[in-house]
Order: structure tokens, then sequence, then C-alpha cells
């Protein structure tokens, strides 16, 4: 099981900045240890399926690998950002355990 937890502030896609598409980008040795561990897991995009916590919201994503940054990045959805009072630019807490890891 591999479990993440990290500070990271709310940023958004330069493709689409509304804030439909809000992020937080996981720390660059944990996203380096997910992409070790993960080898051929990955599925669309290089996507990995996670569960995240951020304060009282747990639910089921993907996180994805970022080509700009090299490590993964993590949507945080309108609902989660509303009910956690978050906006782009607030840095979250966050935990993210990756699902369908073996070993």
């Amino acid at each position: 099981m591999v479990i993440v937890a990290f500070e990271s502030e709310l940023w958004l896609w330069d493709a689409r900045r509304d804030e439909s598409w809000t992020f937080v980008s996981l720390p660059a040795d944990e996203s380096e240890e997910i992409r070790d561990r993960c080898g051929g897991l990955r599925r669309g995009f290089g996507s990995l399926r996670v569960r995240v916590t951020i304060g009282g919201s747990t639910w089921t994503t993907s996180i994805f690998p970022s080509s700009k940054t090299g490590s993964y990045a993590l949507p945080v959805k309108r609902a989660i950002r509303r009910a956690e009072e978050l906006e782009p630019g607030d840095i979250a807490a966050v935990t993210v355990e990756l699902l369908d890891l073996a070993g």
C-alpha cells in the first residue's frame, strides 16, 4: 500500500483557466516512488486510481503525470473545494492512497 500525505497549493490548469480544472501537485520524490512502484498499472493518459482525503472529504479519482513538473497532478473537484472552502492559491493538506497496487 502506498499512502502519501503532503501539503500543496491549489492551481488552475493552463489550458482551461476556469476553476472547474483545479489541481494540486504531488511532491516530486513521492511521484518518483509512485512511478517506480506502479510500473505497468497505468491507465489512460498515464493515470492511476487513488483515494483522496482533504479535510473531512474523501473520494476516489485518478492522478495524472505532469510532463511540465515531472510529478503527478491531482484534480480537486468543485464539490470538494466548496465543502472544504478551498480556492486556487490556497494550501491544502492532502492524503493520497494508491488503489489497485500489487504488493
